[in-house]
């Protein structure tokens, strides 16, 4: 099918439980959207994939190669493949959806590109909620953001953070602190964990003064957010229990849809939030 003029052509970065999610949404239809490419490790099983899920497959691409086929890049892979996808599509001008939001950090030169070529980086909400009010307090002054996240234990399996300190929390029975302390440190020990830390704080008062505890916590079943805001405008406290991926445990069902949303967005005659 032929893109017509307002037609965005959409490409995906990645085609795990996050990728496959938002493919299938393009593929089922999204007004003025249409997916043109995506990216995966193992195109067999790809194209399998798209084969008995999709109404038709698509073309698989190198990272590298999917802002020639796209106006917009959704980012869906790992944190450490972020730049790799994303300079291509902001040298062009093109807008580039991440959810790797803690990679941001270490690669400040996308944001450089963006405003040098005239390209975007959006980030959804994720699996966080409140971000626009965050953003609304931040115009003006925000004294104190502190987030406690709570996961069980299975789902911080493989953190940097706790591999290095040989930490085992397979037998955990009861609540276990295994972190206190900046977004901007944590997103290191946990990076499939805490893109939520991090978009909260570019959202508010920047993640080096986000304040976060991260718990192991055998008696919760759903990934859970709380977050309190104190500024000169309002107080906030909001908490979120997101339901796991059945594919990634470290992954919230809310964030492909998300990305969705954000996509949506693109193209919606009505826009609700900032």
């Amino acid at each position: 099918m032929k893109c017509s003029e307002s037609t965005i052509r959409v490409a995906i970065g990645g085609f795990g439980a996050i990728g496959k999610r938002v493919a299938k949404a393009l593929d089922d239809g999204l007004a003025n959207l249409e997916l043109t490419a995506v990216s995966a490790r193992d195109r067999a099983k790809a194209e399998a994939y798209m084969g008995e899920n999709f109404a038709r497959t698509y073309c698989i691409l190198p990272l590298g190669e999917l802002a020639e086929v796209a106006d917009v890049v959704v980012e869906c892979c790992p944190a450490e493949y972020l730049a790799k996808v994303a300079a291509p599509v902001l040298t062009q001008g093109k807008t580039m959806i991440v959810i790797s939001v803690g990679a941001l950090l270490a690669n400040p030169q996308l944001t450089a590109l963006a405003e040098q070529h005239g390209g975007r980086i959006l980030v959804p909400s994720g699996a966080l909620l409140g971000l626009d009010a965050v953003q609304s307090a931040a115009v003006g002054a925000i004294h104190s953001v502190d987030m406690v996240t709570r996961k069980p234990p299975h789902g911080l399996n493989g953190a940097p953070y706790l591999a290095g300190r040989g930490i085992d929390v397979a037998g955990i029975s009861e609540p276990v602190k295994l972190f206190d302390g900046s977004a901007s440190e944590a997103i290191t020990g946990f990076p499939a964990n805490l893109n939520v830390a991090v978009a909260l704080g570019l959202a508010g008062i920047g993640p080096d003064r986000t304040h976060l505890e991260i718990w192991a916590d055998p008696g919760v079943v759903r990934n859970t957010h709380t977050i309190r805001v104190k500024s000169d405008s309002a107080d906030l406290t909001m908490t979120i229990e997101n339901i796991p991926s059945e594919d990634n445990p470290k992954t919230g069902k809310i964030t492909p849809l998300s990305i969705i949303a954000t996509l949506k967005r693109l193209t919606a005659p009505l826009v609700i939030g900032a």
